[in-house]
């Protein structure tokens, strides 16, 4: 499973099974694993340090657990876009922090 700094998801995913639906969401360093018991499980298991992690709908372990694996499945490396699109892992990722500083300097600046 692909993870970003060895520590975290790459992005936001969702994952569900039968009735059970999960949003998993990466961290920044040290927020730890913010999960439900089985979901948390898991990512323990796994190696997974950060983490953010809803579970919606059902309360039963078993597709907890399911949708867990579906939305990490659903889970891709910078890596595997940028050979899937035919570009360079340059042109996919930004940093965070050049993009928060653009981002800020296009709004305009009230009076």
């Amino acid at each position: 499973m692909p993870l970003r700094e060895g520590r975290t998801l790459h992005h936001d995913v969702h994952g569900h099974h039968g009735a059970g639906k999960v949003f998993l969401r990466a961290a920044p360093p040290g927020t730890g694993i913010i999960a439900g018991g089985p979901m948390r499980a898991v990512f323990e298991t796994l190696g997974v340090q950060d983490v953010v992690a809803k579970s919606l709908g059902t309360s039963n372990p078993y597709n907890m657990v399911r949708a867990t694996f579906d939305a990490l499945r659903r889970e891709d490396s910078p890596r595997g876009v940028a050979a899937r699109r035919g570009k360079k892992v340059s042109e996919i990722v930004t940093r965070r922090r050049d993009h928060a500083e653009g981002a800020g300097a296009a709004q305009p600046a009230e009076a």
